[in-house]
């Protein structure tokens, strides 16, 4: 008795399916960081006293400080507060985007630019 496989078991992809296939990811790569760009990622400090926006092309949009916070025998905490929000809403741009380009590429290791 003959055993059967499965249609297209053992098949190779043509070039040409490849590079089909290889287009498709990359318009679907270009529409997923339109998308990512648009987005804001929100970050707060110093239990709110500070708060950053950044978007999606790491870019900061804003910074919100409660005037509660502005002390000017302390602006060194200020600074710090500031920093530490502005870093916290980038790493949360980075990694979303990180995050939606495996999800395009299939967790592929394929170099993405920004």
């Amino acid at each position: 008795m003959k055993s059967r496989l499965p249609e297209g078991f053992g098949k190779q992809k043509s070039m040409v399916e490849i590079v089909k296939e290889a287009q498709k990811m990359q318009e679907k790569m270009e529409q997923v960081k339109l998308e990512i760009k648009e987005k804001e990622f929100s970050a707060v400090a110093g239990g709110s006293a500070v708060e950053a926006v950044a978007n999606g092309a790491k870019e900061l949009v804003r910074v919100l400080i409660k005037p509660e916070v502005v002390n000017q025998d302390d602006v060194e905490m200020l600074q710090d507060l500031i920093v530490a929000a502005v870093n916290a809403s980038l790493k949360k741009a980075s990694e979303y985007y990180e995050s939606r380009m495996n999800e395009v590429t299939g967790n592929l290791n394929i170099p993405v630019m920004n």
